[in-house]
Formats: structure tokens, C-alpha cells, sequence
């Protein structure tokens, strides 16, 4: 049957998992649903053997925790012992995924928490619609170096007609 599927979570990969989580909860105000705790490679548990098949043998260990959104949307926070930073490459043409956005209606100030703990503005706030509807948005980045966007207004009402 076809119909739209609801988003449930998207997995974060970052070089400290309590540090993300502080971000994160400090700037976005996502809550911890599932504090940090460490996996290690071993076939004797169902998450050991989910992760072994999702990232193959040789891994070792992670630390991971659980945060929510206040639309209920998960953010997995990963940590490995050998994470690499993206080191500035916004690879965009890639083929996966290379952003996610989060809703706030003020955008600028959103902006200045980031900056505030640690992230970073990747370019100047714009308007979708100049002098036609009051629609925000400004790439930025965590201190993890995952790039993300801040939209002013829902997806839904930005890119619809008529909404204003």
C-alpha cells in the first residue's frame, strides 16, 4: 500500500558521544532518552550481533545514547574509538546523506547558540521568499563538523503555495 512513512531517527556519528549529547541538549534541547552506554563487538548479544551486521567485522567497540526531538524523532549519537573528523570536506556530491534540518522561528538566535557552543555559521541567514513571505534559513555546523540547516518554518509550509 502507498503512503508517506513517518521519519523515525537518523544516526549521528561524532568523536565524543557525552560531548554531542551536551551540544545537543544545550543548543537543540533534545533529551536524553537512553544515557551513553558502550557496545563492544561480540556475538553474544542482539546489539552486538546488529552491529557486527550493520558495520561488518573489525569495529570493536562504540559508545552510543539515545535523544529525542520534541516531535519525537530519535537521534542516535555514535562514537567510535576511530573517528575521523571531515576535517572542513562538505563532500554535498557525494552520493548519502549530507545534512538534516531542525525547525526554530528565530533562526538568528539559533544561529548565535550554535556559534555560542562550539559550531560553526556556514553562510549569511537568507530569505526563501524575499518581500513575499517571512521564510528563514542558514546552513551551519556542529562542533563535530555535521553540517545541518535551520529552517524558520515548517518543510511543509515553506514549500507550499498559498501558505502566505
Amino acid at each position: 500500500m502507498m503512503y508517506p512513512r513517518a521519519f523515525s531517527h537518523i544516526g549521528l556519528s561524532v568523536p565524543d558521544v557525552d560531548k554531542a549529547i551536551n551540544f545537543y541538549k544545550e543548543v537543540m534541547g533534545w533529551y536524553i532518552v537512553m544515557q551513553p552506554s558502550d557496545v563492544v563487538e561480540e556475538n553474544e548479544t542482539a546489539i552486538g550481533q546488529m552491529c557486527i551486521d550493520v558495520f561488518g567485522e573489525g569495529w570493536g567497540n562504540l559508545r552510543i545514547a539515545h535523544m529525542v526531538t520534541s516531535d519525537g524523532i530519535g537521534v542516535e549519537v555514535f562514537g567510535f574509538p576511530n573517528s575521523e573528523n571531515p576535517a572542513n570536506n562538505f563532500e554535498y556530491w557525494k552520493t548519502g546523506v549530507f545534512h538534516f534540518s531542525v525547525q526554530d522561528p528565530d533562526v538568528e538566535g539559533m544561529v548565535e547558540r550554535i556559534v555560542a557552543h562550539g559550531g560553526k555559521q556556514r553562510m549569511p541567514i537568507r530569505e526563501y521568499y524575499p518581500n513575499e513571505k517571512p521564510y528563514k534559513m542558514c546552513y551551519v555546523e556542529d562542533p563535530f563538523g555535521i553540517v545541518f540547516e535551520i529552517y524558520s518554518h515548517s518543510y511543509e509550509v515553506t514549500y507550499s503555495s498559498g501558505a502566505y
